[in-house]
């Protein structure tokens, strides 16, 4: 069903967020492939499938966690960013 793909997609991101919390950073880009995985999965399955009213309510409350979860995993991620900018191109953080 297709409301399955969006669970997996949502377990997927709540990976993620874990993994940054724990600065699992390889963890991060790992369940981000997940999930891009799933997307393409999610996508080719929605052009002849369609959800009912109850699926598409409970994709609607996935959806907002799966934003809430993003959000989260980009401020943790930003001042892991900052500091890989800082080492990649040779100039501190500040002036960036």
């Amino acid at each position: 069903m297709l409301i399955d793909y969006y669970k997996a997609i949502e377990d997927s991101s709540a990976r993620m967020l874990e993994a940054a919390k724990a600065e699992d950073w390889d963890g991060v880009v790992r369940y981000e492939g997940t999930c891009a995985v799933l997307i393409e999965q999610l996508r080719r399955h929605a052009k002849t499938e369609e959800l009912d009213v109850a699926s598409r309510i409970e994709k609607s409350k996935i959806m907002r966690r799966i934003l809430h979860n993003d959000a989260q995993i980009r401020y943790l991620a930003e001042p892991w960013l900052a500091h890989f900018d800082q080492a990649t191109s040779g100039t501190p953080a500040f002036l960036h």
